[in-house]
């Protein structure tokens, strides 16, 4: 697919983490995930000054790297980076390994980031199946508004198919800029996409299918379990401690209050001494 090729050539997004180490690419793909570009490229920077190797990382404490998550959303990916680090510096003498088994082992790290970091890490060809080259697939190659809800076989043939021999990851990094850029999901760019003129869904007129594809309404965030966690996460990341009676000032539900602090103390964010809390180290 050449023309996809020389359109990432002349296109592509100027990303620190695609001229970083793999590293730099393990911690970029634990941000990407559920977390927009925009939002991670300061975090990346800010990461990538503090620990610029697995050991760097591995060696401070949990409470710091939590406390740089900063506002991503979702700090259990901080705690998993952090173990991540940890283990290639305990079984990997601090080297990302570039196996995908051994990559899929690791915390945190499941079957679509183990083939992204090996494909932008290690420059191999993989079947990188986010949702960006999956939207992309389903409606160039099948006529479908939106992709299913989980890879299937068929996609994943299909994705076989479309891999060009002796790619270097190059293409995972083209379609996912495609798809991000060109193929959106709600305000998709046809006429700029250089595969408009062998797309089957706009060939057959952009059919929308009934249940796939349909956006479901997110869930609001404003008084959600979500929000009052993540109030209680930035009180702690600007204090060293709080005490309960100030921690429970900043919440005014109380139920739905020691709800969330129960949960984050479960995930191994924070801790309790007496009636302080901390961020967990």
């Amino acid at each position: 697919m050449d023309v996809v090729l020389e359109w990432f050539r002349e296109n592509k997004r100027d990303l620190p983490w695609r001229e970083s180490t793999p590293w730099g690419v393990v911690v970029s793909e634990f941000m990407l995930q559920q977390t927009p570009v925009h939002r991670v490229l300061p975090q990346w920077h800010r990461w990538m000054e503090l620990w610029p190797t697995p050991a760097d990382l591995a060696g401070a404490p949990l409470s710091d790297a939590l406390r740089e998550w900063g506002r991503l959303g979702y700090p259990r990916r901080a705690k998993r980076l952090h173990e991540c680090a940890q283990i290639i510096v305990r079984n990997h003498n601090g080297i990302v390994p570039p196996e995908l088994p051994v990559l899929r082992s690791l915390p945190g790290i499941g079957e679509y980031t183990a083939s992204a970091i090996s494909a932008f890490a290690f420059k191999r060809g993989e079947l990188v199946l986010d949702i960006n080259i999956r939207r992309l697939y389903a409606r160039c190659w099948q006529g479908k508004s939106a992709p299913t809800a989980a890879p299937n076989n068929a996609e994943r043939e299909l994705a076989r198919q479309l891999l060009p021999e002796g790619d270097d990851g190059t293409w995972a990094a083209a379609t996912m800029e495609l798809g991000a850029l060109i193929c959106k999901a709600r305000t998709p760019l046809c006429d700029e996409c250089p595969l408009k003129n062998q797309c089957l869904w706009r060939a057959i007129g952009y059919p929308q299918e009934a249940g796939i594809g349909k956006s479901t309404q997110q869930a609001k965030w404003r008084g959600s379990d979500r929000q009052c966690r993540g109030v209680i996460m930035q009180a702690l990341r600007e204090n060293t401690d709080i005490t309960q009676s100030e921690l429970e000032k900043i919440w005014s539900d109380r139920s739905q209050y020691e709800k969330a602090l129960a949960s984050l103390l479960d995930d191994g964010l924070i801790e309790q001494r007496g009636k302080r809390f901390s961020l967990a180290n």
